[in-house]
C-alpha cells in the first residue's frame, strides 16, 4: 500500500511528536481513514523528508511520531523558471500542477496585455493561497520535497528587466527557431503567454531583453499545452529527463 506524503509548515525533528494541521489531519482521518500505527512521510519544504508513524487520531487532529530523516529532494540539476500569463480558471491551475511535477524551480504569474483575469487586492491574496495549495498537493504526489517558488503576479514589463538566466526563451509560434541542444545552461527561463498569446510589443520587448524566440513545431499550442511541451524538452536536453 502506498505511503501517504504529507506537507506541514512545522519544524521537523527526529524523535519528536507533532500535531498535524487541520487540513492534513482531516485528509488522513476522514478521507483516508487511517488509524494509529500507519506509516507516513512528512516534508516541510526545508529539504529532505521524514519517515513518520501516526501516534493518535482524535476528533480534530492527528498526532504523529517523527522518525528518521532522508536528504533526498528529487530536484532537477537545472534551475528552471516558468513565467506565464495568467489564464482563466482550471487552465492555469492545471499548468501549476504539471509544471511542479515536471520539476520547475520557480513560477512567475504574469499580467499581460491579453490577460483576462482580474488580479487585485483580496482576490490576489486568495488566488495566491489557492495556487500555493496546488503546488503543495503536486509535491505530495510527485515526491518533491522542495516547493517551487511561487512569485506574486507581476506586470510583464516590470518583470522582464529582472531576468538574468543563462538562457531565456519566449514562445513564438510565428518563428522557426528551436532549442540549441549543444548549450549547457545552469538556469533557463521560459516565457509563455495567456490565451491569445503575447502581443507583438511584448515579444519585441522580450527579444530586446536577450530572450530567444522559440517555436514548438508547426501547430499552435494552447496556453496549458505549451508549457508542458516546453518544460519537457528543456528537462530532456539539460535537466534530468
Amino acid at each position: 500500500m502506498r505511503i501517504p506524503r504529507i506537507f506541514t509548515e512545522q519544524n521537523l525533528l527526529s524523535g519528536e511528536q507533532i500535531e498535524l494541521e487541520e487540513a492534513a489531519s482531516h485528509h488522513l482521518s476522514k478521507v483516508l481513514r487511517m488509524q494509529a500505527g500507519r506509516e507516513l512521510i512528512l516534508f516541510n519544504g526545508a529539504g529532505g523528508e521524514f519517515a513518520a508513524t501516526i501516534h493518535e487520531v482524535n476528533k480534530k487532529h492527528v498526532i504523529v511520531s517523527v522518525q528518521e530523516h532522508s536528504a533526498e529532494n528529487r530536484e532537477s540539476p537545472l534551475e528552471l523558471e516558468l513565467a506565464i500569463g495568467i489564464s482563466r480558471g482550471e487552465r492555469f491551475e492545471w499548468v501549476l500542477q504539471k509544471a511542479t511535477e515536471l520539476g520547475v524551480t520557480k513560477i512567475t504569474p504574469l499580467i499581460t496585455e491579453r490577460t483576462e483575469v482580474k488580479v487585485n487586492g483580496d482576490r490576489q491574496e486568495k488566488m495566491h493561497d489557492r495556487w500555493q495549495h496546488i503546488l503543495i498537493s503536486a509535491c505530495e504526489q510527485c515526491q518533491r520535497n522542495l516547493l517551487p517558488q511561487l512569485s506574486a503576479p507581476i506586470q510583464i514589463f516590470d518583470w522582464l528587466p529582472s531576468v538574468n538566466s543563462d538562457l531565456r526563451f519566449v514562445l513564438h509560434h510565428r518563428d522557426s527557431k528551436t532549442l540549441p541542444a549543444e548549450q549547457k545552461p545552469q538556469n533557463v527561463t521560459l516565457l509563455i503567454g495567456p490565451e491569445g498569446g503575447l502581443s507583438e510589443s511584448e515579444i519585441e520587448q522580450a527579444l530586446a531583453k536577450n530572450f530567444n524566440a522559440l517555436t514548438l513545431g508547426p501547430r499552435v499550442l494552447r496556453t496549458e499545452t505549451a508549457p508542458v511541451a516546453a518544460i519537457s524538452l528543456v528537462q530532456y536536453l539539460w535537466g534530468d529527463f
